[in-house]
């Protein structure tokens, strides 16, 4: 494979999943693709969320950004009619002054009418916020699936099994063209669909079929467990997950993956270095190192870089279609990309 680096491998699953989900078919609606998202606990590699096609739409008139967990516990129980909030919501189960602070601000960015009715502050919707996830599908990208990655894989998968937040979950691996892929071999939980890919060619196969989790039912957390060997000495210890949290957390990551995307990798890589490119190849666009002559890693392209050259002044007065420079353009292209994605965004 000429691309080994988890990152890389990563970003064209990404593309993929953005192209060709899911595997197999059965879903024709759109689909957001997302990177590096999850749980305080937990955090996958790609995330891909399934939409209905008119809740996704109508998602759209909320703006780019995600409504965070403050906001969720607002905007979506808004009344039609003028209401005093105290009465219009249920009780957050933390105190109001921290709900009156969303309200202005869902106000501000005018996803909320408000108005004050004596020394009452009353809201009303502005839009009626959709029903607009239908699936969520967790995918761990391992490239290079040697004995010690699976053996760190396998407990995370175990635990993301157990509970149930996702409702499907995957690994994804490279195509090695063996006639039985190594990572079959492996002890992962049955329950985990296997998905290689080639991806010099974007293409994908299944290889393991993922059994659907169910995430409208009460998970478990695992928090520690000392695993099977028979010199474990600790018990482990778990944690309940109610089918109310699971529902609010999967909403919550589902807002996260709107606003994101997958192309966010240029917030936090360098591309106003003069050795930054995006190159397309048969998977999309992606990021090349002039000074590496290949990917960049994300803990690579940072401020630390030897090999960091900032991009010369002359570049950022040249006008369309890099005004402000090169970066600036990289950045608005890859802004644009994740927009076309997002149907009915102004």
């Amino acid at each position: 494979m000429a691309h080994t680096s988890e990152f890389a491998f990563e970003l064209r699953v990404c593309q993929w999943a953005e192209d060709d989900w899911p595997p197999a078919g059965g879903h024709e609606g759109p689909t957001i693709v997302a990177r590096q998202l999850g749980t305080k606990r937990r955090r996958w590699d790609t995330i891909v969320v399934e939409c209905d096609p008119a809740g996704l739409r109508q998602r759209a008139k909320f703006g780019e950004k995600r409504l965070d967990s403050d906001l969720l516990d607002i905007v979506p129980y808004a009344p039609a009619e003028w209401e005093w909030y105290q009465d219009a919501l249920p009780d957050p189960g933390y105190p109001w002054q921290y709900v009156r602070e969303a309200i202005h601000r869902a106000g501000d960015r005018g996803i909320l009418d408000t108005r004050k009715n004596g020394n009452r502050i009353e809201i009303r919707r502005t839009y009626d916020y959709p029903d607009w996830v239908e699936r969520i599908v967790a995918i761990e990208n391992k490239p290079d699936l040697d004995a010690s990655a699976a053996r760190d894989l396998a407990p995370q998968l175990h635990r993301d099994v157990a509970l149930g937040l996702a409702d499907e979950v995957w690994v994804a691996t490279a195509a090695t063209g063996e006639t039985v892929e190594p990572i079959l071999l492996e002890d992962l939980p049955v329950d985990a669909g296997v998905l290689t890919l080639d991806v010099d060619a974007d293409r994908a196969e299944t290889s393991w079929h993922p059994r659907t989790l169910a995430v409208g039912e009460p998970g478990t957390q695992i928090l520690e467990n000392p695993g099977p060997s028979e010199h474990a000495t600790t018990a482990g210890r778990f944690e309940y997950a109610d089918p109310e949290w699971k529902a609010q957390k999967r909403l919550e990551i589902a807002e996260r993956a709107y606003e994101r995307g997958w192309r966010s990798f240029a917030d936090t890589m360098r591309p106003d270095c003069r050795h930054f490119e995006l190159r397309a190849d048969e998977t999309g666009f992606v990021p090349h190192c002039t000074a590496k002559g290949r990917t960049p890693t994300a803990s690579e392209c940072r401020h630390s870089c030897p090999s960091f050259e900032p991009e010369p002044p002359a570049w950022r007065s040249r006008g369309w279609p890099i005004e402000g420079g090169p970066g600036k353009g990289i950045k608005r292209l890859l802004a644009d990309q994740r927009r076309r994605e997002r149907p009915g965004l102004e």
